[in-house]
């Protein structure tokens, strides 16, 4: 029955919002028509949607994503060479459940973790 999940993240700005992502970190942005107060941004084969909040405090957004990656250390390394901000409690690591994972903050506070299954 479920095919797929698109988590949808809070952003105040659409023109730095899509800059962190597409040129950040390497997505493309998903579909043809430019909707005003919505950005959709693909890449492989995840999507992540963003809705316009600029009312949003970045200090109590809480929003998370969670994206699986078959390349975590690849991956990693990629975000440290094109100097990415890595959260400072989000280094790569073994975690006890049995996933190698990092985490990082885009510029609206949303937590992403990458990880892969050891």
């Amino acid at each position: 029955m479920f095919t797929d999940i698109n988590p949808k993240l809070p952003m105040r700005n659409k023109g730095i919002t899509r800059d962190f992502y597409l040129n950040k970190l390497d997505f493309q942005e998903f579909g043809n028509t430019d909707f005003d107060g919505y950005l959709m941004v693909q890449k492989d084969s995840i999507q992540i949607h963003f809705f316009e909040f600029k009312e949003i405090n970045p200090k109590e957004n809480y929003s998370q994503v969670y994206v699986r990656t078959d390349n975590i250390d690849k991956l990693y390394q990629t975000m440290l060479d094109n100097n990415l901000c890595i959260h400072p409690a989000g280094h790569l690591q073994i975690k006890p459940w049995g996933q190698k994972e990092f985490s990082m903050l885009d510029p609206d506070n949303n937590l992403l973790t990458f990880g892969q299954s050891i």
